[in-house]
């Protein structure tokens, strides 16, 4: 516990640290390239960062094992010790078109346990962070405080949010979800979209997402007894790709019950 107390300390810092140059730099002239389409994006940006966040966890971490976005981790097929799964930059479209609205993600798993999420807000200066055996809490430049868990609201008295081209696609059944909600939200950012829900501000996040943009919200779900499901409302696996959502627990009955 000692070790993941020191850990955790020096992750913090330097997750701070990566937000600082990351913020300096949304302004500045950086490259842009398509990996996939030209709705999915990376920059120099992304990969400086992922190379910085694994050579440091590296450091802290000896004999750790990376999974991260842009190629520059281990190749990783279980989760025997410590495993840490990075997003340099969630948001990157955000990051490209509306220079605002990112995070940078990090999550620690130990023997497959979740053990700590960090999750940088870099335009608000909150760091979400925390697990299950630690709780969750918000740190920003005055200080820090406890996330309690939210209120376990139902679908009806919730805000939503999701994946735009889920919705567009009729994936699901989720536009009935979308219409039995308070009210829908699309954000472009897993990142931002957890910590809502993490917050209480959204009562549920649906999308699909990749090991990277899952691992740390994960890990606080789990701290603040949230629903964190596929789908279809079975286990989402860490390594893997998934439709996944994280939710209260009455809202997540309500949307599991529209979707099946």
């Amino acid at each position: 516990m000692t070790e993941l107390k020191t850990i955790d300390s020096q992750v913090r810092d330097l997750i701070w640290a990566v937000r600082e140059k990351t913020a300096g730099e949304v302004h500045q002239t950086f490259e842009v390239d398509e990996k996939t389409s030209y709705k999915d994006l990376v920059t120099t940006v992304d990969k400086r960062n992922e190379r910085w966040i694994n050579r440091r966890l590296k450091e802290i971490d000896p004999g750790c094992r990376i999974v991260s976005e842009e190629g520059f981790g281990d190749q990783v097929n279980d989760m025997s010790g410590h495993v840490w799964v990075v997003d340099p930059l969630d948001g990157t479209m955000n990051f490209v078109m509306q220079r605002s609205r990112y995070a940078i993600m990090i999550g620690l798993f130990v023997d497959g346990q979740p053990s700590q999420g960090y999750i940088m807000d870099v335009t608000a200066k909150k760091l979400y962070h925390g697990g299950p055996n630690t709780g969750v809490f918000v740190q920003t430049s005055e200080g820090e405080r406890p996330l309690h868990a939210p209120a376990d609201k139902d679908l009806h008295d919730s805000l939503v949010s999701v994946n735009s081209m889920m919705i567009l696609h009729g994936d699901h059944n989720l536009r009935q979800v979308a219409l039995q909600a308070r009210g829908l939200r699309m954000y472009g950012s897993a990142g931002l979209e957890i910590t809502d829900v993490l917050a209480g501000r959204l009562g549920a996040y649906i999308s699909w997402l990749k090991p990277w943009d899952a691992a740390a919200g994960r890990i606080m779900a789990a701290a603040l007894n949230l629903t964190f499901v596929k789908i279809d409302g079975t286990p989402a696996d860490v390594l893997s790709s998934n439709s996944v959502l994280i939710a209260t627990n009455n809202a997540a009955k309500d949307i599991l019950r529209l979707v099946k």
